[in-house]
């Protein structure tokens, strides 16, 4: 089991969409046994197809039930002031002048257009525990840029 590092939102999300899985699994059990009803198995594409979907749901499942048991929750970190952490808001200036904020979030919870980038990037790797004021130098995949730190703090 591995740790996954979610928002409340995220993890409540998460909950959900098992709820959702485990209703499904019950409604592919049910075409089975219809389709199982038909006759001859071999034959009998609505099972097969009815059957892999069910797998599909069983695995999706157990991925998620393997995230919320590993869950640890963003909000529960109580991160050093001015220091730049998981779950906190981080703005910070590149080599050209050009300022961007981003969320520090879990993998499952990244979206780079929406400025929440996972913990285990690059970027959020070079900049995890740096305090406001530094500058870091950061290899990317593009190449190395450099960064100021501006402000570091809880996400809104």
């Amino acid at each position: 089991m591995t740790e996954t590092f979610l928002t409340r939102a995220g993890y409540e999300k998460l909950r959900q969409e098992i709820e959702d899985l485990k209703k499904r699994k019950v409604q592919l059990s049910h075409d089975i046994a219809e389709a199982r009803e038909k006759g001859d198995l071999s034959e009998n594409a609505e099972y097969h197809s009815a059957k892999d979907k069910l797998a599909e749901v069983l695995g999706r499942i157990n991925i998620i039930q393997d995230k919320l048991q590993g869950a640890k929750l963003i909000e529960e970190f109580k991160p050093p002031k001015d220091t730049v952490s998981i779950g906190c808001a981080v703005t910070v200036q590149d080599e050209d002048g050009d300022e961007t904020t981003y969320t520090l979030v879990g993998a499952d919870e990244s979206d780079p257009a929406e400025g929440r980038i996972s913990v285990y990037s690059p970027l959020a790797q070079g900049l995890l525990h740096k305090k406001v004021g530094e500058k870091v130098s950061i290899e990317l995949p593009a190449g190395t840029r450099v960064f100021t730190i501006l402000k570091a703090g809880p996400s809104q």
